[in-house]
């Protein structure tokens, strides 16, 4: 065997050895991490402690390491702890941070689970059934969401936070003429703008004009005039009505109070648009990719001013770069397989 061949030979022999204790360790590995980080500042005295049994509360011993990991960013490592702890002496406080824990590394049907235990473990606690419905909501479980809140507002009627959130998820569902029962109760039992205003939208969207009532409303409590949401949203609600000299005003409110509003801009040149003003129009469009490059809306509009003057292939170009900021953008790709 040749020198050369040798050591080819030993590169091999030893490229083997390394690849076998690789995957001999892998199982070790994160277990060898894991105590690195515990037996090291800021960790190790609470390791100490909890090792040596040095604390009749060893519950709270692995509460408070939990505290420290999940402030340092160490959240799965946070997760183990605040289990021990549940698992030792499972009360509220621990229930509430280990669940949000879970959330955070993505493990939401374990913390599902665990937020129904609480449900039922402390039920005159009343923030893990809201919590409960957000993760089944997050989960794009909602009719499981509608049902928590349906279950706490059997038992408080006047609880205009369910009926907020509730009204909210009906809306998500597309069922608009219930969110909108669910929103006007909670209106009802507590006026306050956020209600308000969500409510206004969803009458906007159904052409009730009981939608400028509520923002009118709002304004007059604007004393500091810095609202958006009311003038926006009676330029939507005249704006599905075909009043769009009305609904440009609106917008044009919006703008005056913050030019960086993109919205305001699109749904002024959509008006425009409708109204046949494709130069004004175009202006308003590019408005909104000026102040926010990456708006795959404002780029499709101004490719429909563009297929409006016949420009196709600079209809083309802005569809494009609309269906590359938005790969879902259906109607942009409809639209270039048309024009081409």
């Amino acid at each position: 065997m040749t020198d050369q061949s040798l050591r080819n030979l030993l590169i091999l022999l030893c490229s083997v050895v390394i690849g076998m204790t690789a995957c001999n360790g892998s199982g070790t590995g994160k277990e060898a991490g894991r105590e690195a980080i515990l037996t090291h500042p800021p960790y190790s005295s609470l390791t100490d402690s909890i090792g040596k049994h040095l604390s009749a509360d060893e519950a709270g011993l692995y509460f408070r390491r939990a505290e420290l990991l999940s402030h340092n960013d160490q959240h799965e490592l946070a997760a183990a702890d605040y289990g021990r702890s549940w698992d030792l002496r499972p009360d509220e406080a621990t229930g509430a941070r280990y669940a949000a824990t879970l959330t955070i590394i993505g493990q939401m049907d374990k913390a599902i689970h665990l937020l129904q235990a609480c449900s039922r473990k402390f039920p005159a606690d009343k923030d893990f059934p809201a919590k409960l419905a957000e993760l089944y909501a997050q989960s794009n479980r909602m009719q499981d969401a509608i049902a928590v809140y349906d279950n706490i507002l059997r038992a408080d009627t006047l609880n205009d936070e369910a009926w907020y959130e509730k009204g909210l998820l009906l809306e998500k569902k597309g069922d608009t003429p219930t969110a909108i029962l669910a929103l006007r109760k909670a209106y009802t039992i507590q006026p306050v703008n956020t209600y308000g205003l969500e409510l206004a939208h969803l009458y906007a969207e159904s052409r009730d004009p009981a939608s400028l009532l509520l923002c009118d409303a709002a304004l007059r409590r604007d004393s500091s005039h810095d609202l958006l949401d009311p003038f926006f949203i009676k330029g939507i609600y005249f704006s599905n009505t075909a009043q769009y000299k009305k609904a440009i005003i609106q917008f044009d409110s919006c703008i005056g109070r913050d030019w960086k509003f993109a919205d305001a801009y699109l749904e002024k040149g959509i008006a425009q648009f409708k109204q046949n003003q494709y130069q004004p129009a175009m202006e308003s469009f590019q408005m909104t990719v000026r102040v926010s490059e990456t708006y795959a809306d404002g780029y499709f509009w101004i490719g429909r001013c563009f297929e409006a003057n016949g420009n196709k292939d600079q209809a083309i170009a802005y569809y494009r770069q609309a269906l590359a900021l938005d790969k879902n953008f259906t109607e942009a790709a409809e639209r270039i397989k048309r024009l081409e």
